[in-house]
């Protein structure tokens, strides 16, 4: 079987680039092991939002009373929520295997080896080898749940993130370990339900790539909500006591104890690089990952990779542009290199935070001298509106040119208002562009706008 693309994993970046490579004609193969989609469409991105969304509702209708409605005797279902979440990453998987229909893209189960820079083999779940050639090969296999030495996952007591998105029951006690934007989400999510949640981070400040500003009001509105956060700090054991866990965090006031019913270790991911051949050919790595240029080549010709197996953000967004920058390479075309610093980063707790470009302190340390604007969601009309007046938006300028070097959001639905920016910022657009982009009223977004009056001291409403 001769193909012109093979693509190794059907996640947000392989099943985008085999659609982008049928489109420009080549003839494309994809490997899949597990559910079309990846990691992202079955356990990942989709799902928890769907368990997100679910939590929301139930904090909008426990708080219906603010708003006038009376509603009594409100509870949640964990077993419909988990099953709408389910069905939610199922209908999305079919659509995947819809559009490799429409493209004609040959789906391959099963798990692939490189057994040479134009050969893989596919070992399906009924242990038959498929072989198919192709002149090009893209790695797109993804990554899973990272394991600390002292904190070994059994995927009952100590969990990562796919437990977490299928509970039978829900946890009296539940620590999260690390407050990225995992562990963040299914903080918030698990106090909602009712869980007595305690986020434990390494680092300072929750959420510790963002905006420190951002960082802070976040924990505040973690503590707000009941979460005890406790930052620079350490899980040092977690020691299963019958049907309890002894955890013993260490922090700058000495080693604490907490007791649990379950752990879950949100402390990053480990990129599926192991046994596919992968060092056979002598494929060059950076650290646990997968060494490209700024075309997604490897160090062996024919061979690519993308995705959360190479150097930067594990994020699916950015897996999918690098896989339609990659395929339009291997093409003929003329694709510009992915400037990292304009992919946004988003997290889907309430509030909700977006980033995009320099934070503060990254933009100094640049060398930038900096315009900053801030306008908080107190002074918005929507946001008071809606119920939803915590937050705010963050905007750094180029003190020289007055370019849009960073935008950074913690809010009601920023997740959506954080491309605005990110386009502004694709542009080159200045702060004097953005006051003069007369935005609608009553919205969220004025915020930006008004934001950026207030770097240049324009500001209307504060």
């Amino acid at each position: 079987m001769k193909y012109d693309l093979i693509i190794i994993g059907s996640g947000p970046g392989g099943y985008v680039a085999a659609i982008r490579a049928s489109q420009l004609g080549l003839k494309v193969a994809v490997v899949e092991r597990a559910e079309l989609g990846g990691i992202c469409l079955n356990w990942g991105c989709i799902p928890t939002k769907s368990l997100l969304k679910s939590a929301q509702v139930y904090e909008y209708i426990k708080s219906a009373g603010d708003y006038g409605i009376q509603v009594e005797k409100v509870r949640p279902d964990l077993a419909k929520i988990v099953e709408r979440s389910r069905a939610v990453a199922q209908g999305m998987s079919k659509g995947v295997q819809f559009l490799f229909k429409k493209n004609k893209i040959d789906h391959v189960g099963g798990s692939g080896y490189l057994k040479d820079k134009q050969t893989v083999f596919v070992k399906g779940a009924d242990q038959k080898e498929t072989e198919i050639k192709a002149s090009h090969i893209i790695i797109a296999t993804g990554a899973r749940s990272r394991e600390l030495a002292n904190l070994k996952q059994d995927g009952k007591k100590i969990i990562g993130y796919r437990e977490a998105m299928t509970p039978e029951t829900l946890p009296e006690k539940l620590v999260v370990v690390g407050s990225g934007a995992i562990g963040s989400e299914f903080a918030y999510f698990y106090n909602i339900m009712g869980s007595k949640v305690t986020l434990v981070e390494f680092m300072p400040n929750v959420l510790p790539l963002e905006d420190e500003e951002v960082s802070r009001q976040m924990e505040r509105s973690f503590k707000k909500a009941g979460v005890e956060v406790m930052t620079s700090s350490t899980v040092e054991s977690a020691n299963v006591r019958g049907k309890k866990i002894e955890v013993s965090i260490k922090t700058s006031k000495g080693v604490e104890k907490r007791d649990a019913d379950v752990v879950l270790s949100a402390v990053g991911i480990t990129p599926n690089i192991e046994n596919m051949g992968i060092e056979d050919l002598g494929i060059g790595l950076d650290g646990n990952k997968i060494k490209v240029d700024e075309f997604y080549r490897t160090s062996v010709p024919g061979i690519y990779a993308i995705g959360d197996v190479i150097p930067g953000p594990a994020l699916a967004h950015a897996a999918s542009a690098e896989g339609i920058i990659c395929v339009e390479k291997i093409a003929g075309r003329d694709p510009q290199p992915l400037n990292y610093l304009n992919v946004p980063g988003c997290t889907y707790t309430i509030p909700e935070v977006a980033s995009v470009g320099y934070t503060e302190t990254a933009a100094k340390e640049a060398g930038y001298e900096i315009r900053v604007g801030k306008f908080p969601f107190t002074a918005s009309g929507k946001a008071s509106a809606a119920g939803h007046k915590e937050g705010f938006v963050k905007l750094i300028f180029d003190a020289k040119y007055g370019e849009l070097l960073g935008a950074h959001m913690i809010g009601n639905n920023v997740t959506e208002l954080i491309s605005e920016a990110v386009v502004a910022k694709n542009l080159e657009s200045t702060g004097q562009e953005i006051i003069r982009s007369v935005h609608p009223h009553p919205t969220m977004s004025e915020a930006i706008m008004e934001a950026a009056a207030a770097a240049y001291g324009e500001v209307i409403h504060l």
